[in-house]
C-alpha cells in the first residue's frame, strides 16, 4: 500500500507539471477557472525540464532532483529523473510503469487499483480541460489574476487525502512556474518547471 501511495504521489507530479500552463495567453478580463480549463484543453503535446526539492521530516536539508517531462495526448505521460539517479515513471493508458537505472521495476494495472484509477481519471479530466470532472475530484480555489495567479486543489476522495492534503500552483497567464505538493504525512515537495521551446 505504501508503494502505491508513493507512486500516486509521484504521478501527481508528472501530470500537473505537464498539463497546466501551455495554452495561449488568456485575456485579463473575464479570466477564471473556466478560461484556465479552456487553455488546458488545447495542449496536445509538450516537453519540459523540471527541478524538484523534497522536504522530508527526518532530513535536515531538502533532497534535490532534476530531469525531463513529456506529454502526448490523450494519455501518455513521462517523468524522467536524470539527477541524482535515473528513474522513469511512464503512464500509458491504464498502465503505470516504474523504471530505475534503465530497468523496469514494476507495472501497475490501474483497473485493479480503484483509488489510483480515480486519481488518473481526475488527471485526464485536467488534460481535457473538463472543469466539471475535475471538480468531482478536487475542490478548486483560484486567486489572483491572469498575470499572477495561485490555484489550490484539495482532494475530495478519501483515498487521495491519505496521500495529499493539497496541491498548490502559481503562474502567469497559462504558464505554471511553481507546483507544490503537501502530503498527508507532513512532507512536501516543490517543483519548478521550464518549458522546452520547440525550434
Amino acid at each position: 500500500m505504501k508503494r502505491l501511495d508513493r507512486v500516486i504521489g509521484r504521478c501527481v507530479g508528472i501530470v500537473l507539471l505537464l498539463t497546466i500552463g501551455l495554452g495561449p495567453t488568456l485575456a485579463q478580463a473575464n479570466w477564471g477557472v473556466r478560461e484556465l480549463m479552456q487553455s488546458l484543453a488545447q495542449t496536445k503535446s509538450t516537453k519540459a525540464h523540471f527541478t524538484e526539492k523534497k522536504y522530508i521530516g527526518f532530513v535536515d536539508t531538502p533532497i534535490e532532483s532534476s530531469g525531463e517531462l513529456a506529454f502526448q495526448a490523450p494519455d501518455h505521460l513521462e517523468k524522467r529523473t536524470l539527477q541524482p539517479q535515473q528513474e522513469a515513471l511512464v503512464l500509458d493508458g491504464e498502465r503505470l510503469t516504474v523504471e530505475q537505472n534503465g530497468r523496469r521495476r514494476f507495472t501497475i494495472d490501474l483497473r485493479r487499483q480503484p483509488d489510483a484509477a480515480a486519481f488518473v481519471e481526475s488527471i485526464r479530466a485536467t488534460l481535457a480541460g473538463d472543469r466539471e470532472a475535475l471538480e468531482f475530484y478536487y475542490a478548486l480555489d483560484l486567486k489572483g489574476s491572469a498575470s499572477d495567479w495561485q490555484l489550490t486543489l484539495t482532494p475530495r476522495q478519501s483515498g487521495m487525502r491519505k496521500v495529499l492534503t493539497r496541491i498548490r500552483m502559481a503562474g502567469k497567464q497559462s504558464t505554471v512556474s511553481m507546483i507544490a505538493f503537501d502530503q498527508a504525512d507532513g512532507d512536501r515537495s516543490e517543483m519548478q518547471i521550464t518549458r522546452v521551446t520547440e525550434p
